[in-house]
């Protein structure tokens, strides 16, 4: 779909680090962030995660990306997905879940799929970028992937008032149960027709859903959207939700619905 006045391109390699944030001593202590860059968030007491932060000039929001386990910092199709979401405008942040000690221990079945554990850690997350004066005055999106699906509308129902949008790729939503019915943030899932493990568990999830809301299967495409033009369907439809629900009148809206659940 053509957008009028779009930026987006899928050419360049970002820019590069430029600010390094490292805490004060003490516990909770932080640095605001003042450049492109890496971050640490303090989330509670004694426990830091690790961020790349990235705001073009003119930014209207901050999405937050987050996979659950695995580093959203470092994977490739995270690192993607945030640079085509820079070229609409928007600011990212890929960040970690997990320390690197949880990392190395994440084979654990409960640490791993903790999805009240990672939801709590994100709305830490939101709570910083509300502070920060580099982002205090955006709103925020949470992107999330794999468990980190599950995760985003788990902190979407726990702290409502910390975040704004809600993108699902995939993921793990059927642990979710009575929780999605708290969610108030406008969410859009997205989910490959051959999927078959997460389409069905997508569908119960958006019937469970009382928000505004939005399910689009795309065709063709599996878990990871390797397929050609899949990663891109998906990443512009992600791109028109977040610029829709955080503050970009200049954008037109989704196309009507294709798909709603059945």
């Amino acid at each position: 779909m053509k957008k009028q006045g779009s930026r987006r391109s899928d050419e360049g390699s970002g820019k590069a680090v430029r600010g390094l944030v490292t805490p004060e001593p003490g516990t909770a202590a932080w640095t605001p962030p003042m450049a492109d860059g890496e971050v640490r968030i303090p989330v509670e007491e004694g426990l830091e995660l690790r961020g790349l932060l990235q705001v073009p000039p003119g930014a209207t929001g901050v999405v937050v990306l987050a996979r659950g386990h695995g580093s959203s910092r470092r994977g490739a199709t995270d690192l993607k997905v945030a640079r085509l979401l820079r070229n609409e405008g928007l600011g990212t942040l890929a960040v970690d879940l997990l320390t690197a000690a949880e990392e190395e221990a994440c084979r654990e079945r409960d640490l791993r799929f903790n999805l009240g554990l990672f939801g709590g850690r994100l709305a830490g997350v939101a709570r910083w970028l509300r502070r920060s004066p580099r982002t205090q005055g955006l709103r925020i999106g949470y992107f999330g992937a794999y468990t980190g699906a599950g995760a985003a509308l788990a902190s979407a129902a726990m702290r409502p008032e910390l975040v704004d949008a809600v993108v699902c790729r995939g993921g793990r939503l059927g642990q979710l149960g009575a929780t999605l019915s708290k969610v108030r943030a406008p969410t859009l899932l997205i989910v490959g027709a051959e999927d078959s493990s997460a389409l069905e568990p997508h569908r119960r999830a958006f019937g469970a859903m009382t928000a505004e809301k939005r399910l689009e299967v795309i065709p063709g495409a599996t878990h990871r959207f390797e397929e050609p033009g899949a990663l891109t369907q998906m990443v512009d439809l992600a791109c028109l939700w977040f610029l829709q629900h955080l503050g970009a009148p200049r954008w037109e809206s989704l196309p009507e619905q294709r798909v709603a659940g059945g």
